[in-house]
C-alpha cells in the first residue's frame, strides 16, 4: 500500500508538497523525504507529531531516544513502520524540523494506495518556496516582540478591563467583619 502525503506550511502561503511512500516505510524514509524535498540537512533533530483533528499534538516520533523517564511509548522513527501509526485517510501529522523555534509542516495523509508498492518514497508535487530551514534566533524574537506589542496595542483596555468608574461605597474597606480581639 502506498500513503499519499500533503505538506504546508503557516510561513509560506503557497508552499505545499505531496509525498508518495510506501506504508511499511520507517518514519525515518518519510522524514528523509520530506527534508530532500525542501533541501534542508538531516544535520537538526526533528520528530513528528502525530494531532487529533484540531491538530492537537499526541504520540511524538522522535529521530534518536532522547532517554526520557515517562511512561509513555518511546517511538523511534528508524524502528517505525508509518502503518504502525497511521491508518486511515485525514490522518494528521506535524514535523517540527526546528526546535529552537518550533517551525514545522502540518501533513495529511491524503490517500491510501492499496495494491501499489514503492521501493523509495517520491515528492510528486512541489509547489512555491520552502521556508528557509533556520532562522536568525535574533530576528526572529524581534518579530515575537513586534507581534505581542501589536497585540498589546490592540487591546481596548475598557473593554478588557470593564468599567473604570466605580462608587467607593461599593468597595467597601474589607475590614468590616474583622475582629482584632
Amino acid at each position: 500500500m502506498v500513503y499519499k502525503f500533503k505538506l504546508v506550511s503557516d510561513e509560506v502561503s503557497n508552499f505545499s508538497r505531496e509525498i508518495e511512500i510506501d506504508a511499511n516505510s520507517s518514519f525515518l524514509q518519510l522524514r528523509n523525504a520530506i527534508l530532500d524535498s525542501v533541501n534542508y540537512s538531516k544535520d537538526d533533530i526533528d520528530s513528528f507529531f502525530l494531532c487529533d483533528d484540531e491538530w492537537q499534538r499526541q504520540e511524538e516520533i522522535t529521530l534518536e531516544d532522547m532517554g526520557s523517564s515517562s511512561d509513555q511509548d518511546i517511538w523511534i522513527m528508524e524502528d517505525t513502520p508509518l502503518n504502525e501509526l497511521i491508518e486511515e485517510e485525514g490522518q494528521k501529522l506535524v514535523f517540527v524540523f526546528d526546535y529552537m523555534t518550533e517551525r514545522s509542516f502540518f501533513m495529511e495523509m491524503k490517500e491510501a494506495v492499496p495494491g501499489r508498492t514503492l521501493s523509495d518514497p517520491i515528492c510528486t508535487v512541489k509547489r512555491g518556496k520552502a521556508p528557509a530551514q533556520n532562522v536568525d534566533l535574533d530576528e526572529f524574537e524581534k518579530q515575537i516582540d513586534q507581534n505581542a506589542k501589536k497585540q498589546v496595542e490592540d487591546i481596548d483596555i475598557e473593554e478588557f478591563y470593564g468599567d473604570t468608574d466605580f462608587n467607593e461605597d461599593e468597595l467597601g474597606s474589607g475590614f468590616d467583619d474583622l475582629s482584632l480581639n
